[in-house]
């Protein structure tokens, strides 16, 4: 299982006008390829008159399915130029599609590889890029006295508090780092002077913004 990995942080659109001609990005995550072509079926229904739907997607935990798609542009001129913006910003688990209307002027083959290659960059921009870093969730078990102590140390550490939760005795939910966890529970027996009983509960992504 990956540790991290940039994405999309979902659905996005953006328009652009080259020469012209409309293009109209869609964006958005996809977990696997199916939802890749029913997030691109979806959008050739809405746009049935326009004069290309190209398209491009990366899934799968290594990026082993890459596809492209020009849908009529000559060959290498939209798809191919699309999935070369998803590789260079590193995205996985992303499917893009350009639609174009025409408006009466040709690009050429440089200027459509330009077009489509801004349209995407451009949609991309619109649905924001993530980073999804995975974290164990860590729960701290410990008296009530060491409460005020462990949650003021959290607070002000990389560390994300994320509940606490008050029974017999006080159970403190905290997001940990993969491979960070060694380190976390030492520090929380230090704090409580070996009074904790710190128990793995889940693994799940967290997403930060990609400046």
């Amino acid at each position: 299982m990956r540790k991290d990995y940039i994405t999309v942080k979902g659905y996005g659109e953006k328009e652009i006008i080259v020469s012209k001609s409309r293009f109209i990005t869609y964006v958005d995550r996809a977990e696997n390829e199916q939802e890749a072509l029913d997030f691109i079926a979806k959008i050739k229904k809405m746009h049935p008159s326009a004069t290309h739907n190209c398209s491009c997607y990366i899934v799968g935990e290594f990026d082993n399915i890459q596809k492209a798609n020009d849908d009529g542009e000559p060959n290498g001129t939209a798809g191919v130029p699309m999935l070369e913006v998803l590789k260079k910003q590193g995205l996985k688990d992303t499917v893009v599609v350009v639609t174009r209307y025409f408006g009466g002027i040709k690009l050429g083959g440089g200027g459509l590889i330009r077009a489509y290659g801004k349209a995407t960059t451009e949609g991309i921009a619109a649905a924001q890029v993530v980073e999804r870093k995975l974290h164990h969730l860590m729960k701290v078990s410990i008296d009530y006295t060491f409460l005020g102590k462990v949650e003021n140390e959290i607070r002000g550490s990389s560390y994300t508090l994320r509940d606490i939760q008050y029974v017999d005795a006080v159970d403190v939910f905290v997001f940990v780092l993969k491979d960070e966890e060694t380190a976390f529970t030492s520090w929380m027996i230090e704090l409580t002077n070996g009074q904790a009983v710190i128990t793995c509960e889940d693994k799940q992504f967290i997403e930060f913004p990609r400046m």
